[in-house]
């Protein structure tokens, strides 16, 4: 097993939620080493779940299809990801909904004949981008 100090990295925060497993003694160990120890929000069951579907999410449709090469790369990488998760992706949830916008209208005209959609590469061609053409 390989310790953090000998790859040359240093940890420096620990975030956990507030279950009384962890004791006083948990939290003086880690600080006398150097770690912040930053507790979960009061009464936020959902905040473990969420994060972890969005880390799951991201390992899967990114991480696991990319090869990295650096800290630089990967910062770019998750922040593409990171803009078409909350900007274009959509989302199983009310209507299929993104976050960082509202409802879509519904088609008022069935009687379309013809769709143009354009589709746009993102971080070479991992991520796709449908949109309609005006």
């Amino acid at each position: 097993m390989i310790d953090l100090e000998d790859a040359g990295c240093r940890a420096r925060f620990l975030i956990r939620d507030r279950d009384g497993k962890f004791p006083l003694l948990f939290d003086e160990v880690l600080t006398d080493a150097g770690i912040e120890v930053v507790l979960s929000g009061v009464r936020i069951p959902r905040m473990k779940s969420v994060m972890e579907r969005w880390v799951q999410t991201c390992r899967r449709e990114l991480v696991d299809r990319t090869l990295i090469w650096d800290r630089c790369h990967l910062l770019h990488a998750l922040r593409e990801f990171e803009t078409f998760y909350n900007g274009h992706r959509a989302h199983q949830g009310i209507a299929n909904a993104r976050p960082l916008h509202p409802l879509p209208q519904p088609i008022a005209d069935p009687g379309i004949t013809r769709l143009d959609i354009r589709r746009r590469d993102r971080l070479g061609s991992l991520l796709h981008e449908y949109q309609h053409a005006a």
